[in-house]
């Protein structure tokens, strides 16, 4: 996980921030500049973002989809805009982001909010293979989505990543001169930050309570994948919420985590998942292709970076 350090010197920008329990994790919320009823603007965005993306709710749009599989689903542009980036997300990292594994997360025990998951929470069994994006149908015009018969879609990290992007330009667009949403460690900046020389940012040791690194940011995203901070059940069953979509169970891999920064928060997530399963070397490659820049901690606490990453740090 990864989050932005407070400002600490006398001259810093103004800023406001908020923080609200959203999507399974906290947020928050950062304005340099511009009103304090931004940041409210931006908490109810967020909360309507929440209630059409979310799984658990039957009635949410995401829901609508996988219970209709088969056909077309009239939701909202920003359900539009996220399920195409998600496919778009898929064909780029050649299924290691693959948003069809929900069946596997139910399988494997993640069957309600995560904060309802404890030590006695079990799977069943792998489900095999995901089946994949290629029969996804998005209608842009018709502002409709539909998935193919046995379908199921998860978007998990990279709706943060897509929230984020999204408030960061309301925010901007509504008076601020800078802007930071972090949702739970999918981050993405913007424009002046509250001290000199952009937004520092550090980066969770995925084992111990304290940082592991520490970059500087100026305009871009983060986001982190790992194994080690939303797991369940027993100890044993190395139970944890990133699937492997070539096996439909919890990745077996000696990366405990890895940081990625890019662009765009929805994209910046999809690579943080694509590189984490694919390793060090593959997902090095992987992100160098992309024009990202990646930092790997690994078992034994060996660590790689990958791309700008030393040349970011702050």
């Amino acid at each position: 996980m990864s989050g932005v350090l407070a400002a600490s010197e006398a001259h810093a920008a103004p800023r406001y921030q908020l923080r609200v329990p959203t999507m399974g994790t906290q947020a928050h919320l950062m304005s340099v500049h511009g009103e304090p009823e931004l940041l409210e603007e931006a908490r109810e965005r967020l909360a309507d973002l929440h209630a059409k993306w979310t799984r658990f709710e039957p009635d949410s749009e995401v829901s609508r989809i996988n219970a209709a599989a088969g056909t077309p689903v009239h939701v909202s542009p920003e359900t539009v805009l996220l399920v195409g980036l998600a496919v778009t997300a898929w064909t780029r990292t050649h299924g290691r982001y693959d948003p069809s594994v929900l069946p596997a997360l139910l399988a494997a025990g993640y069957d309600r909010d995560f904060a309802a998951l404890d030590a006695t929470s079990i799977g069943s069994r792998a489900t095999g293979p995901a089946v994949g994006c290629a029969g996804v149908t998005v209608d842009a015009e018709a502002s409709t989505v539909m998935v193919p018969p046995g379908t199921a879609l998860d978007f998990g990290g990279i709706a943060k990543g897509l929230a984020a992007d999204l408030i960061v330009a309301d925010l901007l667009e509504g008076g601020a001169i800078g802007a930071c949403v972090n949702i739970g460690g999918d981050l993405r900046v913007s424009g002046v930050s509250p001290r000199r020389g952009g937004w520092i940012v550090g980066v969770d040791h995925p084992r111990a309570h304290f940082l592991a690194d520490c970059i500087r940011v100026t305009e871009g995203a983060v986001a982190t994948t790992s194994r080690v901070k939303r797991t369940w059940g027993p100890s044993s069953c190395n139970l944890h919420h990133v699937i492997d979509p070539a096996t439909g169970a919890p990745a077996h891999t000696t990366v405990q985590s890895v940081t990625i920064v890019g662009d765009q928060g929805w994209y910046v997530e999809a690579l943080a998942k694509a590189a984490f399963l694919a390793g060090p070397v593959d997902g090095a490659d992987l992100l160098v292709a992309a024009g990202a820049s990646g930092y790997f901690f690994l078992d034994g606490d060996q660590t790689v970076a990958v791309g700008s990453w030393n040349e970011l740090r702050a």
